[in-house]
């Protein structure tokens, strides 16, 4: 499993696109941004939680510094295919991203109780936050992706997701990518992740077309949708809240 990156440190922004937004997207970076060599796949996650849904919530008061544990695959494993376990970090705007790779069945034993197949400082992280939180599966959340590379600095990424769906039952990347869909209105989840200052073509390009960051996380929103109820949360342009 040599050649395959273990850990970031960059910027993450996020925008909810309309379709005219993406079309103005696609057009206005053709020049500068490329295909990935995978353009086009699915990804799945299964995010661990306390029972009482602490980090999520813990999360949403968007802390200075925060963390979760999650584990992806791309597309439905079965027992041998790869899976990520990773633990994101986010201080002060920067997100740290580290993860190990392994079977799904290997991930699945581990976070369950077992030993990771191969020792590591990423995977002794992981094991103290297991042993510090003791989270549990809380939600599948998967997505089609479209995924793009800067020509000149590969280190500059934009992603499209569509399609994000969640369920919280048979929560096992190897149990299929259904769900319950996440947006019904057509938007596209746009991410841009870069080490640093983004390019003046890349802010004229979300200028022009009033494309504005969003604050968004799909967790988040899942829990929104799914956890708590209209009457401790009702999200509106004006985050109206306890209607009860």
């Amino acid at each position: 499993m040599s050649g395959i990156q273990s850990c970031f440190k960059r910027y993450e922004k996020k925008y909810m696109l309309t379709r005219e937004q993406y079309q103005a997207m696609i057009l206005g970076m053709a020049f500068y941004m490329r295909p990935d060599e995978h353009p086009r796949y699915t990804i799945g996650n299964v995010y661990y939680d306390t029972a009482d849904y602490g980090l999520i919530r813990a999360s949403l008061e968007k802390p200075v510094y925060k963390e979760k544990l999650r584990v992806r695959s791309y597309g439905v494993p079965d027992d041998g295919g790869l899976a990520f376990v990773e633990i994101k970090k986010k201080f002060d705007g920067v997100v740290y991203k580290r993860r190990v790779t392994m079977t799904a069945a290997e991930a699945d034993a581990w976070l369950r109780g077992g030993r990771p197949p191969q020792e590591s400082q990423i995977s002794r992280e992981i094991d103290w936050f297991m042993s510090f939180y003791h989270p549990m599966p809380a939600v599948y959340i998967a997505y089609d992706r479209e995924a793009y590379a800067g020509v000149e600095n590969d280190e500059l990424r934009i992603t499209f997701d569509r399609n994000l769906r969640w369920r919280d039952t048979d929560v096992d990347l190897r149990a299929g990518d259904r769900g319950n869909p996440m947006l019904g209105d057509g938007r596209i989840l746009m991410e841009i992740k870069i080490p640093g200052a983004a390019p003046l073509w890349l802010a004229r390009l979300l200028s022009e077309n009033h494309i504005v960051s969003a604050s968004f996380s799909k967790y988040g929103a899942y829990y929104k949708q799914a956890v708590l109820t209209p009457y401790t949360y009702v999200e509106t342009s004006k985050e109206a809240r306890s209607i009860a």
